[in-house]
């Protein structure tokens, strides 16, 4: 059984303090989805939800989100074998986000690229140069 409907409140306080799972998605439908490793705590990346992504997530306990480069549901390791096994779901104070502590299953690499994590770049300024210094895109 999909969830398809999440109870909607637009009041500040039942957000904040109900124990209520309220998300409240934007004007497209999503929702932010932050994915830290569970063990490590390291950000692996950043995406969203739509209605479906979000229930999906919920009845299998495997990250799913809306891909808005294509414009589709994504299963995160469907084509990779590399999925995101959900361990915790947490909600900020206004239910416009949320945090997936996950495992990630196959090679435990969770960006497309091969990288363990989506965020193997740091950027930085050297005498007003801009510029990115790329850490080993393998795990």
């Amino acid at each position: 059984m999909v969830v398809s409907f999440f109870p909607e409140s637009e009041d500040k306080k039942t957000k904040e303090e109900a124990v209520f799972f309220t998300p409240r998605f934007d004007a497209n439908g999503l929702l932010t989805a932050v994915v830290t490793h569970e063990a490590y705590g390291e950000l692996l990346m950043v995406a969203h939800m739509n209605v479906q992504a979000l229930s999906l997530t919920l009845e299998t306990g495997i990250a799913h989100f809306w891909s808005r480069s294509r414009s589709s549901l994504w299963k995160k390791g469907e084509s990779s074998g590399n999925f995101l096994s959900v361990r915790e779901i947490r909600t900020d104070c206004d239910q416009d986000a949320v945090w997936l502590k996950v495992q990630v299953m196959g090679v435990g690499t969770a960006c497309h690229t091969g990288a363990r994590s989506c965020f193997y770049r740091k950027i930085r300024i050297d005498k007003g140069t801009v510029y990115m210094e790329i850490d080993s895109p393998l795990p």
